[in-house]
């Protein structure tokens, strides 16, 4: 594991404090879990249903690891204070829920003007507004894309259960490392408060990347430039000797700002799309269920993906040839792989916890000769595999 250098003590740390085995957890415990193995050291948060207890486990194992938990005044400071903590050399992350993952917006994109390392967990619910503060949800898709100004990319992850969200936050925090750049991380109250078995795994089978770092003061001289070509430069860290000058506002490769030139605004803008266009390697992930001799292609996310499975296997137990495509990176969206599949299927089904969201970046890469469908449910109960089976048997 790679923790500001200091590696084998936070291994040896990790190994002491916490024993390989099954544990019963709530999702919300094995996210946060999964971001200490992951070398989250830096949480900065206000308490919200549904996410307060990734706070609290945050708050009681982080000091055990030489870590800092600090509750902020709002979630406007808690992700400021994330961004200075990730340019001292933390892995940092904050957890939210739809009011405060609306209030880190602006954040957020100074965050990717910025190209800082950080991950946002959003535990989805009910709105718009307070809505159903206790409820889970699955409205914030676009959110996480579009929710602040600006031509930007972003990276967003959602895993399907427990032991999922352990794993895919260590994911997501490689990502935002290898990519210096915000992930969001796209959980839900459903499965935020669902207990169930998880299991933790030795710490030094857990892969943990960092950022890169410059090599010689040239390269620290130029924070925002691309010295190896992949668009990603290396990040010199405040209070280790370089001069680094960070802003929002549009600047050149050396960090100081220009917002008069429009060919420093271009150069700027495209690299960092640049950066997250070119390692799809480093973020695309998916998972695939029955989808070679699929006629019928049911498309789902986060906790709606598990009885659109158990829907899929009753379904073939009936001799219906249906298939399961579930993104675990949301955005960027699959779109290459989703536009293979739509090729093969007659049907598609896109079952979501709201009124239509994937469903229209689905239907951006299918034919139009393909039935597309949303099985959709709000009201913060998720769907059941019944009610997802009675779609498929309908278009069967």
């Amino acid at each position: 594991m790679i923790i500001r250098g200091d590696e084998p003590e936070q291994v040896a740390l990790i190994k002491k404090l916490y024993r390989p085995g099954n544990y019963f957890m709530q999702g919300n415990e094995a996210l946060s879990y999964g971001a200490l193995f992951a070398g989250c050291r830096f949480y900065a948060g206000y308490p919200i249903t549904p996410s307060s207890e990734i706070a609290e486990t945050m708050a009681k194992e982080l000091p055990k690891l030489g870590g800092y938990y600090v509750q902020m005044e709002d979630e406007l400071g808690s992700i400021a204070a994330m961004v200075g903590a990730s340019w001292t050399g933390f892995k940092v992350m904050t957890a939210t829920s739809g009011p405060g993952f609306s209030l880190m917006q602006e954040n957020l994109g100074y965050a990717v003007m910025t190209e800082t390392p950080l991950v946002l967990v959003d535990v989805q619910r009910s709105g718009p507004s307070t809505g159903q503060a206790t409820k889970g949800a699955q409205g914030d898709f676009f959110q996480a894309r579009w929710g602040t100004h600006g031509d930007h990319p972003i990276v967003a992850v959602s895993p399907t259960g427990g032991q999922d969200a352990f794993w895919e936050v260590i994911r997501a925090f490689n990502i935002s490392e290898r990519l210096r750049t915000p992930v969001v991380f796209l959980f839900d109250g459903v499965l935020a408060h669902t207990r169930e078995r998880v299991t933790i795994p030795p710490a030094e089978e857990v892969e943990v990347a960092y950022r890169k770092l410059p090599e010689n003061g040239e390269e620290a001289g130029l924070p925002f430039g691309d010295p190896h070509g992949d668009g990603v430069p290396p990040m010199p860290l405040f209070g280790h000797g370089y001069f680094t000058h960070v802003t929002g506002s549009t600047h050149k490769e050396n960090g100081l700002r220009d917002v008069y030139t429009p060919e420093v605004h271009d150069r700027l803008v495209r690299r960092i799309h640049r950066k997250i266009e070119r390692n799809r390697d480093v973020y695309e992930k998916y998972e695939e269920h029955f989808t070679d001799d699929a006629e019928i292609l049911v498309v789902s996310w986060g906790v709606t993906a598990r009885p659109a499975l158990g829907a899929v296997l009753k379904a073939r137990e009936e001799g219906i040839k249906v298939g399961l495509f579930v993104p675990k990176t949301v955005h960027p969206f699959p779109g290459e792989r989703m536009k293979q599949l739509g090729k093969k299927a007659r049907a598609v089904l896109v079952a979501e916890m709201n009124l239509g969201q994937m469903i229209i970046e689905v239907e951006r890469y299918i034919n139009d000769d393909v039935l597309l469908k949303g099985v959709n449910k709000i009201g913060g109960v998720p769907l059941t595999v019944e009610e997802v089976l009675r779609e498929i048997r309908g278009v069967a």
